[in-house]
């Protein structure tokens, strides 16, 4: 008999939600066994959508389904992962009861199918909705204190598509041609959903997708005039390619194969030069000192949470802590590679303090290096500085405007 249509979506969407859930793996790791045997593009795109909508709304969609039951479900009941994924398609993505209820209840084969039919169909006459702002994870709260409030009218919708344009005395031309608008010169919104490969300058490299706080770090460097910039942990190569284009000659260290091979793409595509590296940046040696480092360091991502929602889910203190230890240890080896008056930037893409602000406390107590304060000038209009000179964002910022990702950056100069 051929399956209901839609039904491997949703049955895929469960598997990425119970891996997230369970298993505490990202969406990416997930989605490969997840997505097996769905080929159809809009089929995997559909899944993602589920999915990631079930994710960033998590604690609302659990609060209504307990509500049209007296019956305890545990956090992990198949029952309430498919409760959730009805839900979500029903009140997030507007899809048709009936179709809703087609797709959900073959998934709980030889399950309580009549009690999810029962707690659907109660929301609906109901006619219940979500919050305009989803209510973030309790342990989420706890870690960001007085800014969650500030940071989840962010996360209610996925975010629009940003460019980095490779040459920004063109971002006026670019963002009306493109029907974008401009936060930042070099830069270009669009909606979301946006076709972006079959935009004309692809093909020629003429820009590359970098949400705008991501742009920041590159941007802070400014021009390179020859200079030598070490771009530590670098793949895929949004910053690579922002300092090739600002004139430094960029040395692209990264220890992931894979991530190295999109970060040479890029560069093929744009035309851009640096000189890819792969290797592991804690044994590395480099042969000569550098006028300036980009440390983009591992972290939890939390900062991302608007495209990946799985890291309000999956990131507890311990991952925290282990990321403090590595960035430490990424920042003392990129500290030692400066050459006098050489600048250092540190960033991460975490909205958690200590891979922030504490690592800047750290960095200015332990390794001889001055701050370099950053001037409101140097941000997108909207931007501030921190009181210290450092740059703090989060998605709840510029939401008129769409938001933008979470990232701490600070800047730094060997004396």
């Amino acid at each position: 008999m051929p399956s209901t249509p839609g039904l491997p979506a949703r049955r895929a969407a469960l598997k990425l939600i119970d891996a997230v859930l369970r298993r505490g793996e990202t969406l990416e790791q997930a989605e490969g066994a997840a997505m097996s045997g769905v080929h159809a593009a809009e089929d995997r795109a559909l899944a993602r959508a589920i999915a990631t909508e079930v994710l960033r709304w998590l604690t609302d969609l659990d609060a209504l389904i307990d509500s049209a039951t007296k019956q305890n479900l545990p956090y992990d009941a198949k029952v309430r992962s498919v409760l959730r994924i009805m839900l979500a398609q029903a009140l997030r993505l507007g899809t048709p009861p009936h179709a809703v209820v087609a797709t959900g209840l073959p998934l709980l084969a030889g399950g309580p199918r009549r009690l999810a039919h029962g707690v659907f169909s109660t929301l609906a006459k109901r006619e219940a909705t979500l919050p305009v702002v989803p209510t973030l994870p309790d342990r989420v709260r706890a870690r960001w204190g007085e800014r969650a409030d500030a940071i989840a009218p962010g996360l209610a919708d996925p975010p629009e598509i940003d460019l980095a344009l490779r040459d920004p005395s063109q971002t006026d031309a670019r963002a009306a041609a493109m029907g974008g608008v401009s936060l930042a010169p070099g830069h270009v919104r669009l909606p979301r959903g946006t076709a972006v490969e079959a935009l004309e300058g692809f093909a020629e490299g003429k820009w590359w997708v970098q949400d705008l706080a991501a742009q920041t770090p590159a941007r802070l460097l400014g021009e390179g005039e020859g200079r030598h910039v070490l771009d530590l942990c670098a793949a895929p190569g949004g910053k690579t390619l922002a300092l090739a284009a600002a004139g430094w000659k960029v040395t692209a260290l990264d220890i992931s194969k894979r991530r190295l091979d999109l970060l040479k793409a890029n560069l093929r595509r744009t035309g851009l030069a640096a000189s890819p590296l792969r290797a592991d940046a804690l044994t590395w040696e480099p042969k000569h000192r550098f006028d300036a480092i980009l440390l983009d360091a591992p972290c939890t991502a939390t900062g991302t949470c608007r495209r990946h929602p799985d890291v309000l889910h999956r990131i507890g203190r311990g991952q925290i802590a282990e990321m403090v230890e590595l960035q430490r240890a990424l920042i003392t080896r990129a500290a030692d590679w400066l050459a006098p008056g050489g600048r250092l930037v540190y960033a991460v893409c975490s909205l958690e303090e200590e891979e922030g602000e504490a690592q800047a406390r750290w960095i200015g107590e332990t390794l001889g290096l001055d701050p370099v304060p950053v001037a409101a000038a140097e941000l997108p209009a909207g931007l501030a500085p921190t009181g210290e000179g450092h740059v703090r964002t989060h998605p709840g910022l510029l939401a008129e405007a769409g938001g933008l990702d979470g990232f701490f950056v600070s800047r730094w100069v060997r004396p």
